[in-house]
This record gives C-alpha cells, structure tokens and sequence, in this order.
C-alpha cells in the first residue's frame, strides 16, 4: 500500500512538472519567440543589380530582441557596393544590438552606436549577408541601406536630398525601392522641385524612374520658386512646397508631349450614362467629353455597379505611336463626386489582339492607382513605354461611378520600314530604366528623324545625276586622248588625271551629301539649358 501511495505521488509529481514545463513554454517571453522567428526586417525591394533595406519600423524605433538575416547579391562577375543612408543602433559595444556584413571571405563590422562607420563599401564579391541583431534597448532607428552592383558608383541612397549637391547639372543612379522610404518632396515635373525634397523619390515622382527597378537620373539645379504645387504621380504625393532658393529639374528624353485627340473620331467607350435634369433636358456623359482639357463634365459609364468591370474608354491614335504616361481626372463637377481610383490598361495595334500593360518585375497586370478625388489630376508613367495605335483604359475600383477625363502623353514614331534611318540616344536622356532603353534603342526613329528622311530622298537621286555627270565627262576625255594618238594614256595619266576625275568628285560629293545632321545632335549641344516644359506635370 505505501510503495503504491508512493508510486502515485511520483507519478503525480512528474504530472505537475510536466504541466509547469507547459505553462512556462506557453508563458515564455515573447522576446525569445521574436528572436526565433527573425522579424527584425522593415522594407526590403531588390531588384537584379540594386535595393533597398531597412530595419523594421524604420524610421521609427526598431523592435526589441529581433534578427533580420537577408542575402543580396549582384550579377556575378560584378563587386557589390553598399551605402548606409542611416544608421542608429543604441548599443556602444555592439553585444546585442549590431549590423554585420558576411561574404564568404570577408567580414565587415559589427556596427553600432556612435562608432564611425564607413558611408560606402565596395566589396570583393557579389553576394553578401546582412545580419542585423537587437536586444533590450530604449531607442534608435535602426539601419538604411541600398546597394548596387559595381556598373554603377554613382549610387545614392533614398535619403539623399537634391540641397545635399552643389554642382548645377550631375548625374547619379537610385537602386530600386525608393519610393515608400519617409520624406516628403514638393514640387511637379513641369515646373520642379523644391531643392529639400528626396531626389529618388521625386525621380519616382517624376516618371523618370521605376520604383521596382531604380536607374540613372539628370537633375538640373535652377533658381527657386516662391511656391510649388504638388499632385499626386505615380504612387507617390508631392505636396504643396513655399519658397525656396534653389528648385531641381530632371533631364528628359523629349518623348512626354500631350498627344493631340479629336473626342468625335477617336474616342469611344462602353457605354455612357444619360439622365433627365430638373428642366426635363436629356444629359449624356458621352465619351467625347472625356479629353482632360475640355471643361464640363467628363465621360461616365451607364453601370455603376461596383462589381462591373467591363467598362472601358478607348482611344485610337489613328496610327502607331510611343505612350510614355497618362493623365486621368474625374467627373470635374462638385455635384457629381464621381472618380476611377485604380485601373489597368489594354492596348493593341492593327489586326492584333488586345494585351494587357504589364509590370517589369512579376509580369503580372499592372494596376495603377488613379484618382483620389473628382477634381485633381493624376500622372502615370508608363515604364516601358508603349508602342501602339489603340490603348483602352478598364476601370477597377471606383468611387459612386465609373467618370474619366483622359490625356494620352507620348511622341510620334517615324515608320519603322525606313532603314537608313536609325534611333540614336540622346545625351539628355537620362533618367531611363534597362528595360525603357531596350525600347527606344531598337531601329524605330525618334519623332525627329522625318527631317533626315527628306535628306536622305534628295540626296540618292542627286548622286546618281552626279555619278551620270562624271561618267560622261570621263568618256569624252578618254574620246580626246584616243583622237590624240594616245588611246588609253601613259601609266603617270591613268593614276592622276583620269584617277582623279573618277575619284575626287565622288569623294567630293560624299562629304558634302551624304554627311546627314540629326536634330537631337543640336538638342545635345543644349542639354544644360533643358527644361522639362514638354513633360506633363
């Protein structure tokens, strides 16, 4: 009876410590869980060969007890180069809270508090791991970084400002994920921006860039303005700047002017909303209302059920042109709150099928975000550009009612059947992705190119009258030497007189005919005194 009585009290025992083991695993510090589960990471955009990282909540203050451990890499064959923007880390012995760098050969810090850390590193490698660690701490924001691969020195990060540079004209690459970082920016494509604003973040503003893809940007210091106006663009707001000494400008590729529409001929939609007013007249929201500078009231569709996205507006360029963006509104009119808040685009060419605009990175359907209210217009780029004669816009979310007024931005395309004519970059084009530079360097000519093309049409037919001309002056020369007794002339004759009238005329005439000068030569020669008047703000 004892051993049994003693037996049951240690298997109770073991029951209790079972369960207190339970309840201190299920009651463990939360900090040990965190730790486990690695959330120390904030905003991470990588692309192929840049990006940009955080710690969590930057620039708030960073979580107790987290790691963030990410590997980045670069092309191989390229060094990685990395630049902290910011970094604040309490810790002055880095025990517990430290940002580490790891390649497989090296070993670059740990960093922490007030120590004097490195603005760039350029790495013998391609790939490296971040590691960033924290413990029980009262404040700091963390880290900001973004990196590149060694292609680009010129690499800033998204906290640079345009008043942090001198120099009236320069050039520097963003890395991909600038646009969510913190920090406002004033000002529009049209007329600038306010020298305090973040340059990437404008950039992205702007439509120079892609967020999810960085690239190279031209900025063009200039006198300030007493006020600047903000809108919202691609993502990203720009707010209402005051005056300022200096503002900044980015250099253009020339291809953002409005593309002129004629609404009874060109512009067409699903279908369109009519109503009786109070007087007992018919009001029709009819598709020819739906260009931006027209005033009244826009183009609204006949549906307004919030489910029903087969609405469409369509526009017909009447041929094939380069569309680099997109500016939307809504209804206009204070009584009709009516707007599209996102929407995607289709677009096609003659005798094609209709596509969907894509984004650069997943190659899933782009949904760009549209209007915010009915009044205000909004600016999309569209990176890469498209190239075609029809683009048809489909609403997606919608406030009350489906309203639009539309203006297409872009240039015209010489046609690609010419192949003596072919698209030079120009230097003032700067702030173009890999992927936008892929469309423009392929052998369609740039809106200018129809003056070299009447060169080119002038000069064959002229060199062929010359060549004629030539030809028969050397015949009745070889005619004179023949009556003269000397048929075909000495060997000195043959390799200078006749040479030379056979040889020089035509070298003559090809320096002085065929030397054709492209207009965006003349551009390049004035690129400091660009302003960006033709890009639509």
């Amino acid at each position: 009876m004892v051993a049994g009585a003693r037996g049951g009290c240690a298997q109770a025992g073991a029951a209790r410590r079972g369960l207190l083991a339970l309840l201190l695993a299920v009651s463990a510090p939360l900090w040990l869980q965190a730790e486990e589960l690695g959330d120390g990471c904030g905003h991470i955009v990588t692309y192929k060969d840049s990006g940009t990282m955080t710690s969590k909540n930057y620039p708030g203050t960073y979580p107790n007890h987290t790691i963030c451990e990410k590997t980045i890499t670069v092309p191989k064959g390229k060094r990685l180069i990395l630049r902290l923007g910011d970094l604040d880390i309490e810790s002055q012995t880095c025990a517990s809270d430290y940002l580490l760098f790891t390649s497989s050969s090296d070993q670059y810090g740990p960093y922490c508090g007030s120590m004097t850390v490195p603005k760039e590193l350029l790495l013998n490698t391609s790939e490296v791991t971040v590691r960033f660690e924290s413990g029980s701490h009262i404040s700091g924001r963390g880290f900001l970084l973004t990196y590149a691969s060694s292609d680009h020195p010129d690499l800033i990060t998204c906290l640079e400002r345009a008043n942090h540079y001198l120099k009236t004209e320069y050039s520097k690459f963003c890395p991909a994920g600038c646009r969510d970082i913190a920090g406002d920016i004033s000002g529009n494509v049209v007329h600038g921006y306010r020298d305090t604003s973040l340059l990437c973040k404008a950039a992205i503003h702007a439509g120079v860039i892609a967020d999810e893809v960085g690239g190279q940007i031209g900025v063009l210091l200039r006198r300030g303005m007493s006020r600047y106006e903000g809108i919202l663009a691609n993502g990203v707001l720009s707010r209402h700047g005051s005056l300022s000494d200096k503002r900044f400008l980015f250099t253009s590729n020339g291809c953002s002017r409005s593309l002129s529409l004629e609404p009874d001929r060109q512009i067409r939609a699903s279908s369109s909303w009519e109503w009786i007013n109070e007087t007992g007249d018919q009001v029709r929201w009819s598709p020819g209302q739906a260009r931006l500078q027209d005033q009244g009231p826009s183009w609204a569709s006949g549906d307004r059920s919030k489910n029903h996205k087969r609405e469409w507006l369509r526009i017909d360029l009447g041929e094939k042109k380069k569309i680099t963006g997109i500016r939307t509104t809504g209804s206009t009119q204070s009584n009709f709150n009516f707007y599209v808040k996102s929407f995607v685009m289709n677009f096609r060419n003659n005798n094609s099928k209709w596509e969907t605009y894509k984004g650069i990175v997943n190659n899933e359907e782009k949904v760009f975000q549209g209007n915010s209210n009915f009044r205000d217009p909004v600016r999309n780029n569209f990176i890469p550009p498209i190239v075609a004669r029809y683009v048809r816009v489909i609403p997606q979310t919608w406030h009350q009612r489906i309203a639009l007024k539309v203006e297409l931005l872009g240039c015209q395309i010489a046609p690609s059947n010419d192949s003596l004519v072919w698209s030079k970059t120009s230097l003032n084009t700067v702030g173009s992705t890999n992927r936008e530079d892929e469309t423009i360097l392929k052998p369609i000519p740039s809106e200018e190119m129809p003056k070299g093309l009447n060169v080119i049409t002038i000069v064959t037919p002229l060199v062929l009258l010359v060549l004629l001309v030539a030809g028969v002056g050397i015949f009745v020369v070889l005619r004179k030497r023949k009556k003269k007794g000397n048929p075909y002339g000495s060997a000195k004759a043959q390799k200078t007189d006749c040479w030379k009238q056979i040889k020089y005329p035509f070298a003559r005439h090809q320096s002085a005919e065929f030397t054709i000068s492209y207009d965006n030569e003349k551009e390049m020669t004035q690129k400091l005194d660009l302003i960006t008047s033709d890009m639509a703000g």
